[in-house]
């Protein structure tokens, strides 16, 4: 399995070029059962990103771009109504897809963002009081342009806190630029990928995270750091136990696609960014984004010893 997990790792890195920790750190979120939001410029390879992770994890894949006029049934389906049989009959929406890319999230409203809050946490949608289960696996990758952009909602706590990681992608280093440059387009590059997992086989790598072993000591690593966003000043809120089990869940993933079938310290450490920077806020400015500082202040003040 280790071997297919690092075939994985390079037939991405081959598409998105210079971007191999946010590439193990996107992986690690899906082993984790998790949902990924990665945020960006425009331009900056989220959505290939997106689309490589599908082709190499077998996945059925559908694309949601996102835009002001999008509305909930536009995401979840509808009912329409057929006259042969006369009956309501329902339509299923892309959401009912193993890995659905929301493109561009923040560019629609509030009431539609929403639309995903119960699929991402429960794996079903309800609509028209029916319960409609989600294929299994079912992942989420949002994207979403940064906030200050014109035409942007920002997303909600309760929306952000549905994602297990938030990354971004940054610019790429001059030497993947060149072979960007010099190469291929990425985006033709895709339709060569080939499914290096079956699913029955990527149900059981999912299966194998929560049996990582995470001794006393190391879960104590996780409370302090918890604790200390509960009880210093500078948080003005602290994580919530949802947010301890996801930062554990990551880390768990982390260690496994290192080849270890227990968890250190490091492997808390080198996910606390991608878990926690979008749940945190700063007192003196709760509605502005200052996770990034707090996560380093967690890193460099609280012991993991």
């Amino acid at each position: 399995m280790r071997t297919k997990l690092d075939a994985c790792l390079h037939a991405v890195n081959q598409v998105l070029l210079g971007k191999e920790a946010q590439v193990r750190l996107a992986l690690a979120c899906l082993l984790a059962r998790g949902h990924l939001l990665i945020e960006d410029l425009p331009g900056m390879g989220k959505t290939t990103l997106g689309h490589a992770l599908a082709k190499v994890l077998g996945l059925g894949f559908q694309r949601i771009q996102f835009t002001s006029d999008l509305l909930p049934g536009d995401i979840l389906g509808t009912s329409v109504f057929d006259k042969d049989s006369g009956q309501f009959i329902f339509h299923p929406g892309p959401v009912f897809a193993e890995l659905v890319l929301a493109d561009e999230i923040n560019r629609a409203t509030p009431k539609s963002q929403s639309a995903l809050l119960e699929a991402m946490e429960e794996g079903q949608v309800t609509i028209e009081g029916a319960t409609r289960p989600l294929p299994e696996p079912f992942f989420v990758i949002a994207t979403q342009n940064p906030v200050s952009q014109g035409g942007t909602f920002a997303l909600p706590e309760s929306q952000l806190d549905r994602f297990l990681m938030r990354l971004s992608l940054g610019y790429p280093a001059k030497a993947a630029e060149k072979a960007l440059l010099q190469g291929e387009a990425r985006r033709e590059l895709l339709p060569r990928l080939e499914p290096v997992f079956t699913h029955a086989e990527l149900r059981a790598i999912q299966a194998e995270v929560p049996k990582v072993i995470a001794r006393d000591a190391l879960v104590d690593y996780v409370l302090r750091l918890v604790d200390a966003t509960r009880t210093q000043p500078q948080f003005a809120w602290g994580l919530s136990p949802r947010a301890s089990l996801a930062l554990l869940s990551a880390a768990r993933a982390w260690a496994l696609l290192a080849g270890r079938d227990y968890v250190i310290p490091e492997d808390v450490q080198a996910v606390l960014p991608s878990v926690v920077g979008h749940r945190l806020r700063e007192r003196a400015d709760p509605a502005g984004h200052g996770g990034g500082a707090l996560v380093q202040w967690l890193l460099r003040e609280v012991p993991a010893l």
